[in-house]
């Protein structure tokens, strides 16, 4: 989410030697994201990107309805991300991680079903979490309903985040998340939903390839992703915008020693600016695209 991906950036990111041509994890309005997903095509067609994936959490809102108006110089890929409910045993800060599928297949009936329920699970935490904004004096019951769009918007915290700024609860994302949404905090509610395996087996059931997203601690948990490669995961997010170039190493090392697909993105939501700005500092090399266009044809 933009507001982690603001706490782990890094001055001594890599240096694009080019403008990327790839992005392979974004986020609209239809979920987390500020923007229409026209609007983030666009952009990010106009910055040069020629594969993008639209990985909105849980729905595949946005591509359906981005995809007759996507510029003819870019591929849209549709992609969704899951946040998985790991079990205590995986010892993850936040309890979750984080599934990419890139091309899954918009039609999978059994697919959309799933992500239904995922949805439907975000908006029993969402009216959790105002609950407790509500007892801690910070209602912000219409600011959530005027930046809701439509029945398959999948609301998540950095909504919240906005609406509580919008009433003047919080100066920023960041700040809405260190004091009172992010883990143990006030206004903190535990997720519910599928786990990494079951979310790894419907993406795959629906044709697409199960990425592994920013798992910064992939070098030092290698053991976590060899348990979910032998369930089908099959790429490893490597090329992520907020990291220093020697996590991109490390984490890229692991995807080299396990086989998987390597994957890169800005993980665009727009709180921190303009999608130009993010496009600036992303460098994913032209082979990553090429990679995962072979792997999605084959």
């Amino acid at each position: 989410m933009a507001a982690a991906a603001a706490r782990h950036a890094r001055a001594d990111r890599p240096i694009p030697p080019q403008p990327a041509t790839v992005d392979l994890h974004t986020h609209s309005r239809r979920s987390d994201g500020v923007l229409e997903p026209a609007d983030l095509v666009a952009d990010a067609a106009a910055a040069g990107v020629r594969l993008l994936a639209l990985t909105d959490h849980d729905t595949l809102a946005g591509v359906r309805e981005v995809g007759p108006t996507v510029p003819a110089r870019l591929t849209l890929v549709p992609g969704v991300e899951i946040n998985c409910i790991v079990p205590a045993a995986v010892r993850h800060w936040e309890g979750e991680l984080h599934v990419l599928g890139i091309g899954v297949d918009p039609a999978f009936e059994a697919f959309e079903a799933a992500l239904a329920l995922q949805r439907r699970a975000r908006r029993l935490r969402i009216e959790r979490i105002l609950v407790r904004l509500r007892d801690l004096g910070m209602p912000i019951d219409a600011e959530i309903e005027a930046l809701a769009s439509t029945d398959d918007d999948a609301l998540g915290r950095p909504t919240v985040a906005r609406a509580l700024i919008a009433r003047g609860h919080a100066v920023s994302v960041e700040d809405a998340f260190r004091r009172l949404l992010g883990h143990g905090m006030p206004a903190w509610v535990p997720r519910d939903g599928l786990g990494p395996v079951e979310a790894i087996a419907a993406i795959r059931a629906a044709g697409g390839l199960a990425v592994l997203a920013h798992f910064s601690e992939a070098a030092e948990r290698t053991s976590v992703i060899r348990d979910l490669v032998d369930v089908g995961l099959g790429g490893l997010e490597v090329h992520y915008l907020a990291w220093d170039a020697e996590t991109v190493e490390r984490v890229g090392d692991v995807a080299d020693a396990l086989g998987l697909v390597r994957t890169g993105g800005t993980d665009y939501h727009g709180d921190l600016g303009p999608y130009a700005e993010a496009h600036a500092g992303l460098h994913v090399p032209e082979g990553v695209g090429e990679s995962v266009r072979a792997v999605l044809a084959g």
